[in-house]
């Protein structure tokens, strides 16, 4: 789709309702005013995103912001760090004001930080209209009440991705449904030389989707429903005692891993099973000597653990705008190109499953049906439960995150630095430094 420059400013300035369909083929429930933001003369903008495990994702996000720029005369300037530098890197630029004026963060970060936001709310209930509604997880990371202190942009979902043939020589015909019979699989297949391995390091991602799932497949919960700490209880110590089991059976190492490492360790053969994005599978697929490993990949979500029902952590990135921006309208008319139909479903296409989309409209995308391995990434913006459960979002649960203090707690106590008590103790004192009561 071409875009002129007169076309794309007089679109936006005129406050109209919304015309057509989208692009889904669906209406929007009620019409909702569509908000024009006109560039600032002479607007730059600066985006902080997060290094790409998937070519695509960035490919295609470069693309549309290529678009962008053609339609409005704004240059974007898309810079990137990894995963584990994006969330001081975040911090920093709102504490003294300066530096991107868009980062791509991580779960709610935004809410250790909401005075140094500009309120998206106008822009994010027009998309929400739109589009078929927000997704209750990634919408609740992005607001502050009634208020969006970001945009909602992806959740990135997280699934076992195991070898096919390795399951089944360690004499299982189906991958386990239940944490007890994971662990099963897990003793043989280190019994056959072919270990699983999930991250005990401080890894943005992996590490707390692992360690999330510890703890809620067993019943445990950082904090109660009035932000109580609440970790140190009988549910979170069945919990280590499993996490304690199940590190009997990895490849030794775990304890420093942090996202690249899975991916690494699977793609040369050293584990096989591992907790990851769909990015592995296309990791292997790209690689004509990795071919053999691409055509044994199964992908399947975690297992279900004594609570009785799937419970799990889904990476999720919101998009900021800091307000030390000397830009605003210039970047919310960039955050409302990249989040409308044609761009989103780009991005979500090119992405190639790796990227769940944050709006209902997009979840028909075509790239959630195109193979067996992308489905259990499908739902992830709709199954994600948030970190901060089962107690509200906010300063405390993201400072807990940033901090790892449940990362940290399975780490000491898998590796013997402190028995599983003492470990609980460890994470309740540090997490009562966030929920002051």
């Amino acid at each position: 789709m071409t875009f002129k420059r007169r076309d794309f400013l007089a679109a936006s300035a005129a406050a109209a309702g919304i015309a057509g369909l989208s692009p889904l083929g669906m209406r929007p429930a009620f019409a909702q005013a569509e908000p024009g933001y006109t560039p600032e003369k002479g607007a730059s903008l600066r985006l902080l995103r997060w290094t790409p495990f998937v070519k695509g994702d960035e490919e295609a996000w470069l693309a549309n912001t290529k678009k962008f720029t053609e339609a409005t005369g704004v240059e974007v300037r898309v810079d990137k760090e990894s995963w584990e530098d994006i969330r001081p890197k975040a911090a920093v630029a709102a504490n003294v004001g300066s530096g991107p004026d868009m980062v791509m963060c991580w779960f709610d970060d935004a809410h250790q930080y909401p005075d140094k936001l500009v309120d998206l709310t106008e822009l994010a209930t027009y998309l929400g209209n739109k589009y078929g509604g927000w997704y209750d997880g990634v919408r609740g990371y992005a607001t502050r009440g009634d208020k969006f202190i970001a945009m909602p942009l992806t959740a990135i979902g997280n699934a076992v991705v195991y070898r096919d043939s390795h399951v089944k020589a360690a004499g299982f015909s189906e991958f386990p449904k239940d944490t007890a019979g994971f662990l099963e699989l897990c003793k043989a297949m280190k019994a056959k030389g072919t270990p699983a391995g999930f991250p005990h390091g401080k890894a943005v991602g992996d590490g707390n989707n692992y360690a999330h799932w510890l703890l809620w497949s067993h019943g445990g919960k950082m904090v109660d429903e009035s932000g109580k700490v609440t970790i140190n209880s009988p549910e979170t110590l069945a919990a280590i005692h499993y996490a304690k089991d199940l590190y009997a059976t990895f490849i030794p190492g775990t304890e420093s891993w942090q996202d690249i490492n899975n991916n690494r360790a699977f793609l040369a053969g050293q584990v096989s099973l591992i907790a990851n994005g769909v990015s592995v599978y296309y990791a292997a697929k790209k690689d004509p000597k990795l071919a053999e490993i691409a055509a044994d990949i199964r992908t399947t979500n975690f297992p279900i653990g004594p609570i009785g029902k799937s419970v799990e952590l889904h990476q999720t990135s919101s998009l900021l705008l800091f307000s030390h921006t000397k830009y605003p309208e210039a970047a919310k008319a960039y955050i409302k190109f990249m989040m409308e139909g044609d761009q989103m479903n780009a991005w979500i296409q090119g992405s190639s499953a790796y990227c769940c989309q944050p709006l209902k409209a997009f979840a028909n995308n075509p790239v959630w049906t195109a193979d067996p391995v992308h489905a259990p990434y499908a739902r992830a913006s709709e199954t994600l439960r948030p970190n901060g459960y089962a107690g509200p979002l906010g300063y405390a649960s993201a400072g807990v995150m940033a901090d790892y203090v449940l990362v940290d707690m399975f780490a000491a106590a898998v590796t013997g630095q402190l028995t599983p008590e003492d470990a609980m103790k460890e994470a309740e004192r540090r997490a009562n430094r966030y929920y002051r009561v």
